[in-house]
Formats: C-alpha cells, structure tokens, sequence
C-alpha cells in the first residue's frame, strides 16, 4: 500500500469514528435522560431496536433501581450480557420471528392496566419494526409480506407504511395501549428527515400515513395479500396522542455534523453537500467514483460530506450488503487514481457487528480484484460484494472486544475502527475516494443507508 493511501485511510477512519460517536446510543440516552421528568409511580423501561441493549444498559446506569421493570428486545446475537433486574429478549431482523412476537407480548403485558402517575421509558432504536411486532393477520403471512418487501426494493417508509396498519403495537398503538401512562420516548433515528412515526413503524407517535398511501405500495410491487390483510390496511390509525413525549437523535444531519467537525480538525474544507441523497446502492457508488475521476487536479484538500438512504435490489445470492455494494460500485472508477479513498459507514444497520458491515476501496483495489479474476460487474449482480472486498483488504477491522462487565469474550465479535471500539454502535461500511474522503452513514436495515460522505483532498462531488 501506498504511503498516501494508507493517510487517506487513517484520515477516513478517525472521520468515521467521530461521526459514529455523534450517534452512539449511549450518548443519546444519556441526553435525553437529562430532560426526563420526574415519575411519581412506577417506571417500566421497554427497549427495542438492534441498538436496544446499548440503550437500556445506559438508562439502567443512570436509573438503577428507579426502573422498576422492564423488557429489552434486540436482535439474535446482540444483547451482550445481564442488565440489573431488565428481561433480555433477542429476537428476529430483518424478518419478524416468533421471539419477535412473543417478546411483544411480555412488552405489552408490562405494560398493562398503568396508572396516570406511572411512566413508560421507551427507547427505540432501527430493527424495530422487526424485533417490536405483534400481528393482527397470521405470523406466516407477516413474514412473507416482509420478505416481499425487502426483495423488490421498497424503501424503509413505504414498509412501515403496511407493517403499521397490520400490527397490534405499531403506528401509534404501543402508546395508546400504555395509557393513561406517560410514555418518554427516546428515538435513535434511522430515516431520512426523521419522520416519527416512520421510524420502527412509530409505536409512539401519531400515524399520518394514509390508507390511500398503503394501498399505493401494494399496488406499486405488485404485492400478494389476503383479504383480511388488504382489509386491514383501510383501518385508521391513531392521528393524535395526548400522553407521549418524544427526544430524538442520532440523526443524520448530527452525523454529518460530527463528521464535519473532524474534518476541520485534520485540515480538510469539509462541504456538507446533502441530508436527503437516495438511489440505488450500486449507482451511488459509480456516481462517487466519476465525481472522484473529476476533481483529481483540485488543488485543495476538501471533505464533502453527503448523508442519505439507499436501496440494493437483490438480483443474486452473494453476501455484502448496501455498504459494500457502494464501495465497490466505486472501485471501477478509482482504478488507478492516486491519493484517493472512498468509504461508507452506517450508523446502525442489519449486518450488526460482523465484517460484512462495511467496504473500503482506494485507486488500487480494481487493479488488485483483476490480478485476483474477479469482475466487479459479475461480482454486483450477485449481490456479492463481500467476498470481492476480502480479497482486496477492503473488509472494517475487527478485533476482540470486551464485554459490559471486563472481560474479554471472542463470542462477541464485533465491528472495530482502527481508531476504537464501536461495539456499541455495529454496522458501518467505509469507502475512501483517492484524494477525497467520502463518508456514508447506512441506516438501520438492508434496505437504507444514510450518507455522509467525504472526501480527501479533492471533492467527490
């Protein structure tokens, strides 16, 4: 590797972490805890989400003994450990299981017959639709409408959309369940714009998606629904609700608000381009690459920084994800450039902690992936980023980590920056863009990526 390179990478990775700090779950409790008000009953903690665990594990250090139950929902494989008298739960994502379902339930009977002066802490976090889900048609049909979904491409919003109105918990239903108890709502956002009642499909906040909007989105996939399904998604949901209060953060504007801040620091012009980027996966990551190819000659060291979502349409049976399609979507058009990377992170995101959660490529990985015979081409369509990325360093660090009470365990493998340990905010994917640095925050599942992008030395846009 190149001296230059290897710079660029240094400079990307202490980007990353500075922007992923921003989202960290902890800190965002930590924050909104600040502004709770005081509860007079009983406090009941529900967490649910892929970054649940985190997020009750800082409530619980903050509150202790003043939580007088609660249930923690994450996804299989990330709930790293006891949290003092808080049941553990792991269950299904992207695609709601049966532990998904009776997890809800346990929530729910939590949460029953609550009195005016009682509070429900509600911390959510991306996977929740998923892991947060008691359905109001058959489990088997729920889960074939998700994987319906997530195979023709649907965005984040337009899932929710349906998952809301087939749901017992969803679109503002969680909350009118837990009255007359004020529910504190902590939202760690994983849509673009933020919208509330999108995010997890909005257990806790009023519904302004429409009936009309629903049957949009089966028509528009062509989806296969039974009547009582199709019948369901004519139902109203909660347009109003008098008993929640809501912080939000993680955001992508913070995100690129943190990066941008990083990058002043290391000498670079950094120019948030965008909050709102959105297109397929594999075209934002040749779109990167050409604006890369054009500003090689520039003179200054910039970093453009460009949050937003993206989709991948599955056409294969590879492994990768959005992340890594991006990244080697670009790697065609950095082939030989000098001092130029490009990479893309997600704050949160359905690979979790695995080195499948991101990709690095610079001027000198397509050249490495031709002496190796692969064609990226070959290597896109089937949806197989992965395995090309391995073969060209281009996979995150990884590293054995620590678990909440000290102790080293190599069960938990989770994704590292070179800079630190990010276990408590899994699924980030960089791409460095050879003169540029180019940052992008992936959201919570397969299906979005959050943006901030940036690149070194030259703009990538």
């Amino acid at each position: 590797m190149h001296m230059e390179d290897q710079k660029i990478r240094e400079d990307a990775r202490k980007i990353m972490d500075a922007a992923l700090h921003a989202a960290l779950p902890d800190t965002a409790v930590e924050k909104a805890l600040a502004e709770m008000p005081d509860a007079s009953g009983r406090l009941i903690l529900v967490a649910a989400g892929k970054a649940a665990w985190q997020m009750a594990a800082a409530a619980y250090r903050i509150l202790g003994e003043r939580i007088d139950d609660g249930i923690v929902i994450t996804k299989h494989g990330h709930a790293m450990g006891a949290i003092g008298n808080l049941t553990i739960r792991e269950a299904g994502h992207p695609v709601p299981d049966a532990d998904s379902y009776n997890a809800t339930e346990a929530a729910l009977t939590m949460t029953a017959g609550l009195k005016v002066t009682d509070t429900v802490l509600f911390l959510l976090s991306g996977g929740g639709s998923a892991l947060f889900e008691k359905p109001l048609i058959p489990p088997e049909e729920m889960d074939d409408i998700t994987r319906q979904l997530l195979a023709c491409g649907a965005d984040i919003v337009e899932i929710n959309t349906l998952r809301k109105r087939l749901s017992a918990v969803k679109g503002g239903k969680f909350a009118q369940h837990a009255a007359p108890a004020r529910v504190y709502s902590v939202v760690l956002s994983d849509i673009l714009g933020d919208p509330l009642d999108m995010i997890a499909s909005g257990p806790a906040y009023p519904d302004s998606s429409t009936a009309e909007q629903a049957r949009a989105v089966v028509k528009k996939y062509g989806l296969k629904l039974s009547a009582a399904a199709l019948e369901l998604l004519d139902r109203e949901t909660p347009k109003q609700l008098d008993n929640v209060t809501t912080r939000i953060t993680g955001s992508v504007r913070q995100l690129c608000a943190a990066a941008s801040e990083t990058c002043q620091t290391l000498g670079y012009t950094p120019v948030v381009l965008t909050a709102s980027l959105a297109c397929e996966a594999r075209e934002a990551g040749a779109f990167l690459g050409a604006v890369a190819q054009y500003h090689q000659d520039s003179a200054q060291s910039l970093a453009f920084i460009a949050g937003g979502e993206t989709v991948v349409h599955l056409t294969g049976t590879g492994k990768g994800g959005r992340n890594q399609e991006i990244a080697l979507a670009g790697a065609k058009l950095l082939d030989g450039l000098a001092g130029t990377a490009l990479f893309s992170l997600g704050s949160d995101g359905t690979d979790g902690p695995t080195d499948a959660a991101g990709g690095i490529v610079t001027g000198e990985t397509a050249g490495t992936l031709r002496e190796a015979g692969v064609d990226i081409d070959r290597v896109l369509k089937d949806n197989d980023a992965y395995h090309a990325l391995a073969k060209a360093d281009g996979l995150p660090h990884r590293h054995q980590c620590q678990r909440p009470d000290g102790a080293a365990d190599s069960a938990i493998n989770q994704t590292h920056t070179s800079q630190g340990c990010l276990c408590r905010q899994p699924f980030f994917v960089k791409n460095d863009f050879p003169g540029t640095d180019v940052i992008r925050y992936d959201s919570a599942k397969y299906l979005t990526d959050r943006t901030p992008s940036v690149k070194k030395g030259q703009p990538p846009f």
